[in-house]
């Protein structure tokens, strides 16, 4: 495989200095403009912070380990013991998606409806709250955050998700609440200290359309809380994603932290586009031209691994696109998702036997996604990713 590394990380340094605040109009349909940015940190303040904390993104390793959700294949997702895990198992970087509570507060959880990842369904006090809404076109029927206080999702506890695909994941149900992104900056500074260096976050808009219709827009207290935890240049330790390209830029506005756009199934449309009626799909900004589009507000895209090394019919993986070439050559680096150990998430070459909660042969689906030249992955096992990544980075055999 062509490794890239350092010369790759250089050029895409200069893309991200380069780049710096700029953005685009959304093309066909533009959504509606940001507000204005919030006064925050002097320049000069925000040049010391960087200073301190060391460089960006371009010197973190490549390929990069992803802790998807944290350690979300051993302990129930978005909770700061998934998320403390995933750093002793060796990630880089850990993922956050965020989502609102009726009071404004930015949670950690995958979803706004909750029935699936905490034990609400076992409150009767909030048996009543049980409702069916439409987000993003589709029907949802459970709990939702943006119905709960902060204080009334605090009294509820964490679950597993999968547990007929992750049993031992179940054996941590109950152990922690559901964390706010403030407990999780707080987190990560302790974290950062103890362990002499600095944890890198990845974190996510979840529906941010859905959600500013509401009154209870993701970017502007993201940002707020980004400037005060100093993780709003452009080398602080975060890398800032969404579904919504509007919402990236909105962000860019914002602050200066590297941006990622997450890209779905190739048919599908951001639902950003869908509101603006912007007629591109996925396919169209997975062209050379979409690319550089993207690469006028952000520093990288997060792709379906099936927008990379496409499945066929029997689940088998195909040849390869042109997307990780097409993407360097706009200077955006690729952190696709999601690799997991199951048989039930993997490449049908690489299951092992027929059950889908057994582990199959994960380090050879992992060789074959790093052969690719991708600069990172996301994972729900963090230690796997790891041992595979490792062989690929500068100075390792493989």
């Amino acid at each position: 495989m062509t490794q890239g590394g350092a010369a790759r990380r250089t050029v895409l340094g200069a893309v991200v200095l380069a780049a710096g605040t700029g953005t685009a109009g959304l093309g066909t349909g533009a959504a509606h403009a940001a507000e204005p940015a919030e006064p925050g940190r002097s320049a000069e303040a925000a040049a010391a912070g960087q200073a301190r904390h060391g460089g960006g993104y371009e010197d973190l390793p490549v390929p990069l380990v992803i802790g998807h959700r944290g350690a979300s294949g051993y302990r129930p997702e978005h909770t700061l013991g998934s998320y403390a895990l995933a750093l002793d198992l060796g990630a880089d970087v850990v993922e956050q998606d965020l989502v609102p509570t009726r009071d404004g507060h930015l949670v950690c959880r995958h979803e706004n409806e909750i029935g699936g990842t905490t034990d609400v369904a076992d409150h009767p006090e909030f048996a009543s709250r049980r409702t069916t809404k439409t987000v993003d076109g589709v029907a949802v029927t459970g709990w939702f955050t943006e119905d709960f206080t902060l204080a009334e999702l605090k009294t509820l506890r964490a679950k597993e998700r999968i547990p007929a695909l992750r049993q031992r994941g179940t054996l941590y149900d109950g152990r922690w609440d559901v964390p706010t992104f403030e407990e999780v900056l707080r987190w990560a500074d302790r974290e950062g200290g103890r362990r002499g260096k600095r944890v890198w976050l990845h974190v996510e808009t979840k529906h941010p359309s859905y959600f500013r219709s509401l009154g209870l827009g993701l970017e502007e207290p993201l940002a707020r809380l980004l400037r005060c935890y100093g993780r709003d240049g452009r080398g602080a330790p975060v890398f800032l994603q969404s579904f919504e390209p509007s919402s990236i830029q909105r962000l860019g506005r914002l602050v200066s932290a590297p941006r990622v756009v997450l890209l779905g199934a190739a048919n599908t449309r951001p639902w950003d586009f869908e509101q603006a009626k912007d007629p591109r799909t996925v396919a169209d900004l997975v062209k050379p031209e979409g690319l550089k589009w993207i690469a006028r507000f952000a520093q990288g895209i997060g792709p379906t691994l099936d927008l990379i090394l496409p499945r066929d019919a029997a689940g088998r993986l195909g040849t390869p696109t042109t997307l990780v070439k097409d993407a360097h050559a706009q200077g955006l680096v690729l952190h696709p998702y999601t690799a997991r150990n199951e048989n039930n998430f993997l490449p049908a070459e690489y299951r092992k036997g027929t059950d889908p909660a057994a582990y199959g042969d994960a380090f050879g689906a992992f060789r074959t996604y790093f052969e690719q030249g991708i600069d990172g992955i996301f994972t729900d096992n963090p230690d796997t990713g790891l041992l595979a990544a490792e062989a690929f980075r500068p100075g390792r055999g493989h």
